[in-house]
């Protein structure tokens, strides 16, 4: 069986690869700051990363923070992949990181670039914003008595596990360069999202939509984030709320 690292490999989608890809058989290598035995910062390399990639064939790439430094981080993977003598190297990317002029975004499809000039046989996926990063902007909003948002804005939020599996088998594939992308089911209003969520949670919040300005919400109000060609996703929303706040805001079955 192959040997694959996965960078990020706690995280939400790195943590549901690597359960795959161990249950496929696989020897699977989990690299993040604090995991060991391969404990390594991707933003400062190092002989930790090298022993991480001894011997591993193929490296699928899910660690990322907003907090910036991921184009570092890239760099120093590939170089250290190519000093490993890795064959292949599979990224995890964002729907619409070319049209939406946010900066993580920009350095996401800088890191694409990053990955396509490697020299390594690569693959790059992108897909829709998953489930739980909707919940995670919809509970921050809702702390306020009023759940205000931005007019005019949709949503196609995806299943993670969904991605998970679409990654685990690019990853024991050969290297397929940039493949179709991967979005939930539906594309839904923002507002209907929010509505959906403060349902499941019990909460009760008046709903405001509020037009924004700037070149960033302008290509989010024209979609630029969404694939709705690629709607392949199969787990709605509703279903992922459900099974996460079965018991309320304060309760979690599933």
């Amino acid at each position: 069986m192959t040997t694959i690292l996965v960078t990020g490999g706690t995280g939400t989608l790195g943590r549901l690869v690597t359960e795959r890809l161990r249950t496929d058989g696989h020897e699977v290598r989990v690299l993040s700051r604090h995991s060991r035995p391969y404990a390594v910062d991707l933003r400062e390399g190092g002989a930790g990363l090298d022993t991480a990639l001894a011997g591993v064939d193929t490296v699928v790439h899910c660690a990322t923070t907003q907090r910036g430094g991921d184009e570092r981080s890239a760099a120093n993977l590939v170089a250290a992949a190519k000093r490993a003598g890795v064959a292949h190297l599979v990224y995890i990317s964002i729907v619409g990181v070319d049209r939406v002029p946010l900066g993580y975004y920009r350095s996401k499809l800088a890191v694409e670039k990053l990955v396509e000039e490697s020299g390594l046989g690569w693959t790059v996926l992108r897909a829709t914003q998953f489930h739980d990063l909707v919940v995670r902007v919809l509970r921050a909003l809702a702390r306020m008595p009023v759940l205000v948002l931005p007019a005019h804005a949709s949503d196609q939020p995806v299943e993670v596990a969904e991605v998970a599996d679409r990654l685990a088998g690019l990853a024991v594939g050969a290297p397929a360069g940039r493949v179709p992308d991967v979005g939930g089911p539906e594309v839904r209003t923002f507002e209907s999202l929010a509505r959906s969520y403060l349902d499941a949670t019990g909460r009760r919040r008046a709903v405001v939509n509020v037009p924004l300005v700037g070149k960033t919400y302008r290509a989010f109000r024209a979609g630029g984030h969404l694939a709705p060609e690629h709607a392949v996703g199969k787990g709605t929303f509703e279903e992922y709320l459900a099974v996460r706040f079965g018991g309320g805001e304060g309760g979690r079955r599933g």
